[in-house]
């Protein structure tokens, strides 16, 4: 049988199974998060609703646990959004600010048309149409005299060597899931930037 941290055979894991097994320690987990016991007793209980409805849609090889506790977090963010406008989020909850990626992507998008014009010509062609002007492949492809999967290469090509002249200029920082979240322009100018 499986271990019912995992799902292997989601047969096995029942509601009451979740229940004896993570009750304590989900409410543990909620209580450190929410000081109102009653409060906290309602989280819980939502919880395991939740659990209980979406248990059947739980997809084989999920985490069990921590499909648990992201419902349980939601839960509790879900229980401070719903009170009064006027008192703050906790700060473990806040979501870190999004102005210094934002701006170091619109600072990056500005180098990127000196770099793409850098390129032999059938890479900035290609790179114009596709991403600059958010053409469909098969457009770049009739446009270019290509094949599909010719116009495919050629973009991922120039997309390449104007990821090599960035990384010649600049430092960039990626958070875990490769989103670009600063960079450090160096010594080396780019194109313009």
């Amino acid at each position: 049988m499986g271990s019912p941290r995992d799902v292997g055979v989601v047969g096995v894991i029942t509601t009451e199974t979740i229940w004896k097994e993570y009750h304590d320690r989900l409410y543990a987990f909620i209580r450190r998060r929410v000081s109102d016991r009653f409060a906290a007793d309602d989280i819980l209980q939502d919880v395991l609703l939740k659990v209980h409805t979406a248990l059947p849609s739980l997809k084989e090889g999920t985490k069990l646990q921590g499909w648990l506790y992201q419902i349980a977090r939601n839960a509790v963010i879900d229980h401070y959004r719903s009170r009064r406008p006027q008192e703050p989020l906790p700060d473990w909850l806040a979501q870190p600010a999004s102005e210094p990626a934002e701006a170091a992507r619109r600072e990056l998008t500005a180098c990127l048309r000196p770099m793409i014009d850098q390129l032999p010509a059938p890479y900035r062609d290609a790179l114009t149409l596709a991403d600059l002007e958010n053409r469909p492949q098969h457009e770049v492809a009739k446009t270019q005299g290509l094949s599909l999967s010719g116009a495919k290469s050629r973009v991922q090509r120039g997309r390449a060597m104007v990821k090599g002249l960035l990384a010649q200029c600049c430092q960039l920082e990626f958070d875990h899931r490769g989103t670009l979240v600063d960079y450090d322009p160096g010594d080396r100018p780019c194109g313009s930037c």
